[in-house]
């Protein structure tokens, strides 16, 4: 049996939709960021740090999303999603399965500032407005990545376009992405995959955001 602890919308995202495209039977354990579902030793003893994504499958138990995929491509092969080492675009797959966290990082501090602190008067605007230029400038360079090409590897759709996706989907929240038409068309083509689709059928409902757009609030 393979088991995906996840919340909804949220990293673990990223693997739900690998083990869709892949086409394994899994399991969803489903949790929920402020009921404190997550803060169990039972939990703990799959993802240390109580985040997830936590995943249980051949016989043992991983976290952390990045290594995960990582994990599932590479135990995996046939299904062409990893690059092994010594593929011409081993180097550009890694540096996307990284970018791919840069970018979910930034966005996770604009949704501790916008959504998760307890008292809203605590957000800072300067860091606000520091991170949402931040991110814009990821999108940017994402945009620019994608000239000339589908996915983010020249050779077709890959592992890192799955890590990188769940992000473009959050990032809209704080980012608009009119001046970005490649990754406009990128979003729409990942959208469009019968994997996506399933995976999102089965990711369940998002409670995080409660607007359509959080922009910088004034200083």
């Amino acid at each position: 049996m393979i088991r995906l602890h996840h919340v909804p919308f949220s990293r673990s995202f990223r693997v739900l939709w690998v083990l869709q495209e892949m086409g394994l039977d899994f399991e969803v354990v489903e949790y929920q960021i402020r009921d404190g579902s997550l803060r169990t030793p039972e939990f703990a003893r799959i993802s240390p740090a109580t985040r997830v994504p936590g995943l249980e499958i051949d016989g043992q138990s991983l976290f952390e999303s990045g290594a995960i995929i990582q994990y599932l491509c590479e135990t995996r092969p046939d299904h062409g999603f990893g690059r092994d080492v010594g593929d011409p675009e081993r180097i550009r797959y890694l540096e996307c399965l990284g970018f791919a966290e840069t970018m979910a990082s930034i966005a996770e501090q604009l949704n501790i500032n916008h959504i998760f602190l307890r008292d809203p008067s605590m957000a800072s605007p300067t860091v606000i407005k520091l991170n949402t230029a931040r991110l814009a400038g990821t999108l940017k360079a994402l945009d620019g990545m994608l000239e000339g090409q589908d996915y983010l590897l020249p050779s077709g759709f890959s592992a890192a376009d799955m890590m990188m996706g769940f992000n473009i989907f959050a990032a809209p929240y704080y980012v608009k992405f009119d001046p970005y038409p490649r990754l406009q068309a990128y979003c729409a083509r990942l959208k469009q995959r019968p994997g996506y689709i399933a995976a999102r059928a089965r990711d369940g409902k998002q409670e995080f955001y409660t607007k359509s757009f959080y922009p910088v609030p004034a200083a």
